[in-house]
């Protein structure tokens, strides 16, 4: 039906998508010294900032003027800086820069900083030097402090013990006290149960569960039953399977969940069984350490089980680009990279990005510190190639889930387990390099040097074939032995110098040997096995024997060196080819493509060996071999029975194969500098009995991140989880705890709330979420006087409750709840809720998006199919993000375009067609009063709160105005309804603020 334009004036006006958290007001800068304030002067909160605003610029990491950084103490302070004399600021040339009046040498420079620096600011740095100049490490990064002070515990007490029995209240009291502020009083109860619901499961409140709550609380005849109430209620909240919903889609942002590889082809992936997990791990409260441990290196944990496996997905979540005709090992450093900053981002809240091509500009992390870092994650297995190795298939029967991921993990063991076996026996052989009389090759052009084959130009295209021949006489003269057991081939890289690997690698696809005799007759050579130095790919070495297009050697680059023996079924004596007048052995090589699909390079440098040893023959005979050929077999065979979705996971090389790491120079992948051993930043352990080195691995990494050794982690997970409540976090840069972030609000209460998180609720997310809830500051009234919302617009002071609007998920679900169409099930494959046409068709790959029908249509948002190049549209208009890299903050944004979204996308279309129904099958109704308790019953349904007088009169005037029945009675006397002009109405209560806030 056209809605006229009075109706839709009316339906804008009342629409409002923003809550007062969003304003655009500044923030409050933290720890201001107050006017006449002669307590010691803080470095972290009072000097730092100052030094990072007006002076790192020229003297901080990337840039250090004359030999000065602010960032370093020794650059500094004495004995080797020159700039501070401590206790003596006249005496320091710090002072004399800032105050003199010469242009020429006043720092800041005039020309960058055209005010000189404040009274103010000047008089704090003279301060600070007169006091000795006590230089401190980030604030982020010194001891946790304990909970709660005297000072605050006395200020609180003079409010009464009514409000805040908690310690983090008395916290925020004794804060408001020193600002004159007191707090405000009790949400109402409706209030407090929708910001809860939001908060802890991302929906809203069932009208059950309202009027339920409500019964309680008026039943309860003391305060303690009135507290019991609460408590209850966010236990049952706490213990529904939608609390794991809606934690994961917090985490998802962080681990750049999507569906898709990305870059330009944005193939599919199979990712979903990692968001299972990780509804499950929030749904089983699994303690933030183990929960970090697992997603960062469960494939390292001793007897990793198939949760550990599935965890590591987190780091799989990078890009893979799949375009043809881009290098491989750009786009594998550019995921390495990506894993690196995301670790660091989730975990640390450091813009340790900053450090991949210069020393960092704010914080003492240094350029080589950061490849130190990368060497951690440097020697996992996959490579940017489309089959996204290594992968395990999630069974389609969750009951199978151990035993099929033991079969699948079973068969990759024992082919690691068996080619070690045989490399371990051949390695020691004694080899004897063979030069070879004649060579040849299909295409391009191949030299001899020395007794390598080195190609010269031209063009190799798959399928190429190189010739190699031996001389009989020559081998054997070489090889001084009476037979020969065994070749092995050495794929070498162009250059010998460490420094310029990794170089172009190849894959050998197929080897044919043949005796040639002196009338020129082929007998072929039988081959008992193909063994190489390690197993790093998907491809398997005894294909080179079978000719398709796997084989032995390393796509797509080559790392170093790599060596494949080749083992005769039986040892050839000299005797024996004599009397057959052989005369030369003729090896084919050819390449074809590799498993993937991506076209094979050659091998641009090669040397074949010789031996006559026995033991490799020897062992392929014995019965350990043929055990464990038959144990791979086995579980090959049980391994390719497990039907389900292939998930991409994270495994390491063979510690034979593990790849050198170096700085790249100036963030350069392709310009290599000095080697580095993996190892933490140093500022990150100064203080504790941990030395950089001691984190050699993920391992490692994973287990000192959440050791007591690291303040850093409690804080930002803590910080984090409070921000997911009052909008806002105690640090508003969530992403920087670093010298450029902001400075906590309340320094103080930041502490409490991670030693609580991490000692008294032992990591686990659910108590410590209950303890926040319950608190008084969490529980006060989001209402706020004009005098408080312009003195603190952005609720920093927490003089008030919370109130934020909804993410875009809880947009959406709150819509699909309220109007009965939820489809609740938890877990499975991501579904295709209608979207706009069209979206897709700028995707390159022709991928065409099916609207999924019936109950998938009207799944939770979090399990939205997303695609990196296409993101849910309505989703992003809401402020998500596209998660093509971690993303660790969302910023509310003000525009129409959310408004019209959820006006006129046909989701919310259809969810206020169902409102309509919901109301008007709930209840009979007078008719008289019809369409007055239809709306007002949507509008419970929505907000959980009773439309004001005012409020409801406009939405009938609303309804009035769209109404073409125009109130004529239908023949039994009962008033005409009309069902289009209450889903008008239905679709502006979903638009108003009450609705899109919590």
């Amino acid at each position: 039906m056209r809605i006229g334009p009075l109706a839709l004036l009316s339906c804008l006006c009342l629409s409002g998508v923003v809550a007062d958290v969003a304003s655009g007001a500044e923030p409050v800068k933290a720890n201001s010294p107050t006017p006449g304030d002669e307590s010691p002067v803080d470095f972290n909160s009072q000097i730092r900032p100052i030094l990072v605003a007006n002076c790192t610029s020229c003297h901080g990491g990337v840039k250090q003027a004359g030999d000065v950084s602010f960032i370093y103490p020794e650059q500094v302070l004495p004995p080797d800086g020159w700039i501070v004399e401590p206790g003596d600021p006249d005496a320091s040339i710090l002072i004399e820069r800032i105050t003199t009046e010469d242009a020429d040498t006043r720092m800041p420079p005039p020309d960058e900083h055209p005010d000189p620096l404040s009274p103010e600011d000047i008089e704090l740095l003279r301060r600070w030097i007169a006091e000795g100049a006590p230089w401190q490490n980030m604030w982020a990064l010194t001891p946790l402090t304990p909970a709660v002070s005297s000072v605050a515990s006395e200020l609180a007490s003079k409010e009464g013990p009514s409000w805040g029995t908690q310690s983090l209240d008395q916290i925020v009291l004794a804060n408001l006290k020193a600002k004159d502020q007191t707090p405000s009083e009790e949400a109402p109860a409706e209030q407090w149960l929708r910001r809860t619901s939001f908060d802890l499961i991302g929906l809203p409140p069932s009208e059950a569960q309202l009027k339920g709550f409500l019964s309680k609380l008026e039943s309860a005849s003391s305060p303690n039953e009135k507290e019991a109430a609460y408590a209850a209620q966010v236990d049952a909240m706490l213990a529904e399977s939608h609390f794991g919903e809606r934690w994961a889609s917090v985490w998802m942002d962080l681990a750049r969940y999507a569906d898709s590889m990305g870059f330009e082809k944005d193939p599919h992936r199979d990712m979903w069984p990692y968001r299972d997990w990780l509804i499950e791990a929030f749904n089983a409260d699994m303690p933030y350490d183990e929960f970090t441990i697992k997603q960062l290196a469960g494939d390292l944990v001793e007897d990793a089980t198939a949760e550990d496996w599935i965890a590591t997905a987190f780091h799989r979540n990078t890009q893979t680009n799949t375009e043809g005709g881009t290098d491989d090992e750009e786009f594998r450093i550019a995921a390495l990279i990506d894993r690196v900053n995301t670790t660091w981002t989730v975990w640390q809240a450091s813009t340790f990005g900053c450090v991949q091509c210069h020393s960092h500009p704010y914080d003492p992390i240094e350029h080589n510190e950061y490849y130190s870092s990368l060497a951690m994650f440097n020697d996992t297995m996959d490579v940017d190639l489309p089959d996204d190795y290594p992968t395990i298939r999630i069974p389609n029967d969750p009951s199978q889930l151990e035993h099929a991921i033991g079969v699948q993990r079973r068969a990759e063991e024992l082919r690691h387990q068996r080619n070690a076996v045989g490399w371990n026996v051949t390695r020691t052989a004694k080899w004897q390099s063979v030069a070879p009389t004649s060579f040849a090759t299909t295409d391009g052009k191949l030299k001899q040097v020395g007794n390598q084959i080195v190609t010269d130009g031209g063009t190799f295209p798959p399928g190429t074939k190189y010739t190699i021949e031996l001389d009989l006489e020559s081998l054997q003269t070489q090889l001084g032995e009476q037979s020969l057991s065994a070749m092995k081939l050495d794929i070498l890289p162009l250059s010998d110098d460490p420094a310029q690997w990794p170089e172009q690698g190849s894959v050998l696809s197929e080897l044919t040997a043949e005796w040639i005799d002196a009338e020129g007759k082929a007998t072929p050579v039988e081959w008992a096995g193909v063994i190489v130095d390690a197993i790093t790919g998907s491809t398997e070495p005894e294909d080179v024997l079978r000719g398709n297009a796997s084989g032995a050697g390393e796509y797509p680059k080559l790392t170093g060196p790599r060596q494949t023996v080749f083992v005769m079924r039986e040892p050839s004596s000299w005797e024996s080819l004599s009397e057959k007048s052989i005369q030369t052995l003729r090896l084919s090589m050819r390449q074809s493509h590799s498993t993937s699909g991506n076209v094979a390079t050659p091998i641009r440098r090669l040397e074949w060996f010789a031996t006559s040893d026995e033991e490799a023959s020897q062992l392929l005979a014995s019965d350990e071999w043929k055990q464990l050929s038959e144990s791979l077999q086995q579980a090959r065979k049980e391994a390719s029975q497990v039907q389900g979705p292939k998930l991409p996971i994270v495994s390491n090389r063979p510690v034979s194969a593990g790849r050198d790491t170096r700085v790249f120079v100036r963030g350069n992948w392709m310009e290599h500098g000095e080697q580095v051993d993996p190892a933490i930043p140093v500022a990150f352990v100064q203080g504790t009995s941990v030395r950089p080195a001691d984190v050699k691995n993920r391992l490692d990494l994973a287990q000192w991140l959440v050791s007591n050794d690291n303040p850093l982690t409690p804080r930002v997970w803590a910080n984090r989880v409070w921000a997911q409540l009052f909008g806002i976090g105690l640090v508003e840069t969530q992403e920087d705890f670093g010298s450029s972030g902001l400075q906590p609000t309340h320094p103080q209460l930041l502490d409490h709330l991670a030693l609580r998180l991490r000692d008294e609720h032992r990591w686990h997310l659910k108590p410590f979420l209950r303890e926040l809830v319950l608190s008084s500051t969490y529980r006060q009234t989001h209402h706020v006087s004009k005098e408080l919302q312009q003195a603190d617009p952005r609720n920093q002071w927490l003089a008030r409750g919370p109130r934020t609007r909804l993410t875009a998920e809880m947009v959406r679900d709150q819509a699909l709840a309220v109007s009965g169409l939820l489809t609740e099930q938890i877990g499975g494959p991501s579904v295709m809720p209608p979207q706009p046409d069209g979206v897709w068709q700028t995707v390159y790959s022709g991928a065409s998006w099916k609207t999924a029908a019936g109950p998938e249509r009207y799944r939770r948002a979090l399990y939205t199919y997303w695609r990196r190049t296409s993101p849910y549209p309505s989703f992003l208009t809401f402020d998500s993000p596209t998660r093509d890299l971690c993303a660790p903050r969302r910023i509310a944004t003000n525009t129409p375009l959310q408004a019209l979204v959820t006006l006129n996308d046909p989701v919310y279309a259809e969810c206020s067609s169902a409102l309509v129904g919901q109301a008007t099958a709930a209840e009979s109704m007078d008719a008289s009063d019809l369409i007055e308790s239809q709306i007002a019953r949507m509008f419970v349904l929505v907000t959980q709160s009773q439309p004001t007088e005012w409020e409801l009169h406009e939405l009938k005037a609303l309804y009035d105005d769209l109404d073409e029945t125009s109130g004529v009675p239908q023949g039994d006397g009962k008033l005409n309804v009309d069902q289009n002009a209450l889903a008008i109405v239905a679709s502006t209560i979903l638009n108003l603020d009450k609705a899109l806030t919590k």
